[in-house]
């Protein structure tokens, strides 16, 4: 998609109530009063953040917040903004060279490396996520609702898997740490490699996974720190381009943040403060993203999840219903004893099917974004070492 093909529109974002990218256009034309349509960089750059507020403002009304479905929706608006900042960069490439545009894009280039140890601690945390999925899917065969009556032997199975998934996602909560003793990753060489062209993306490599001592509210941390706004000089000097490159720290940082409370991975602090100036047009709905999120996390009964996964929700509150159900049990079963066992298996059931495809695809969406941030620094860095002074 062209980075000036948008939907919808909102204000161009201001600083002291005046557009920053029409600054510059306004102390050039000031002595004769005369304003010539903003170039097409400008509407180009203008452009850019109103295509990031309209993708976040449909996450804040889409799809139902911290489902599966939603998870991809927003590392889909993440792929969109780092293409269309791909095109901003190369469509400028002889002002991003030099200073103090180069060092604020070789700053974000740090933070798209520390992000890709999210992404590896984030696809390890789906394969978590999977495990406890394959114990649903013995527990839900065990007690097939096909079934005309619940025998001692498959809810004797039955028992053995929810106990099997109590103890893996207890032990989740207590060790903090996700597959540590895997060591899998979406691959060491932060270049193009012949992996990423492997259909489907499916692939394994021997390189490095998170480490024990990882920590990923730690790793948040380090991607947001001395992140700031750009100053009056910076906007002037680089010709508006500081801009987008704030944007794209905000966004790389929101998305990781949002992936860390969502899926499980070790040590998942959630207290990241967010400095964005509301005038941006994204800060709003970013904001109250955050807001809402945060809010979620501290409801009573998702205080010690593994994550604000909804559907890491639905499956820890069935699983506790159905353990409650089995317990203390008697044969042959009293009829209302079985129709609840039935019903919270079906419950249970209907999470399962509604995992199964959607944790691949939201793998599938997590190693785009690898790739995506490791080609587009690759290039950009070579953009950098061979452009003229």
């Amino acid at each position: 998609m062209p980075a000036t093909d948008f939907q919808g529109s909102s204000s161009p974002f201001a600083s002291i109530g005046r557009s920053i990218l029409s600054l510059r256009r306004d102390q050039v034309h000031s002595m004769d009063g005369h304003h010539e349509p903003g170039s097409s960089q400008e509407q180009e750059l203008e452009g850019f953040q109103r295509h990031v507020a309209d993708l976040f403002q449909d996450l804040v009304g889409g799809e139902e917040l911290l489902s599966l479905r939603w998870v991809r929706k927003l590392l889909n608006a993440f792929l969109i903004c780092q293409e269309e900042f791909r095109v901003i960069f190369f469509n400028n490439r002889a002002v991003v060279a030099r200073a103090p545009l180069d060092r604020l894009i070789a700053e974000f280039f740090e933070r798209s490396v520390k992000a890709l140890d999210v992404c590896n601690a984030i696809r390890d945390g789906i394969e978590q996520v999977r495990q406890w999925h394959k114990h649903l899917e013995i527990v839900t065969l065990a007690l097939d609702p096909g079934l005309k009556t619940i025998g001692e032997g498959q809810l004797r199975r039955a028992k053995k898997a929810l106990v099997d998934l109590a103890i893996g996602m207890l032990d989740e909560k207590d060790s903090g740490s996700v597959l540590a003793h895997r060591n899998r990753s979406f691959g060491r060489n932060h270049g193009p490699t012949k992996d990423h062209h492997r259909a489907g993306g499916h692939f394994r490599s021997l390189s490095w996974s998170v480490s024990r001592s990882w920590s990923a509210a730690r790793q948040l941390q380090a991607i947001g720190n001395n992140l700031s706004a750009p100053r009056g000089h910076e906007l002037m000097q680089t010709n508006g381009l500081a801009v987008p490159v704030f944007t794209m720290n905000l966004v790389l940082l929101f998305v990781m943040w949002a992936l860390v409370a969502a899926i499980p991975c070790q040590d998942r602090g959630l207290q990241m403060h967010f400095s964005i100036p509301r005038n941006f047009p994204w800060a709003a709905p970013i904001l109250s993203l955050h807001e809402r999120i945060l809010e979620e996390s501290k409801k009573r009964d998702r205080r010690n999840s593994n994550g604000l996964l909804k559907e890491i929700h639905q499956m820890e509150k069935y699983i506790r219903q159905l353990s409650e159900l089995t317990e203390t049990i008697q044969f042959p079963l009293a009829e209302d004893k079985e129709a609840d066992i039935r019903n919270a298996v079906q419950e249970l059931s209907q999470v399962r099917e509604s995992m199964k495809e959607e944790l691949d695809l939201l793998e599938l969406e997590v190693r785009e974004m690898f790739h995506r941030i490791v080609r587009s620094r690759t290039e950009g860095l070579d953009c950098l070492s061979h452009h003229p002074e």
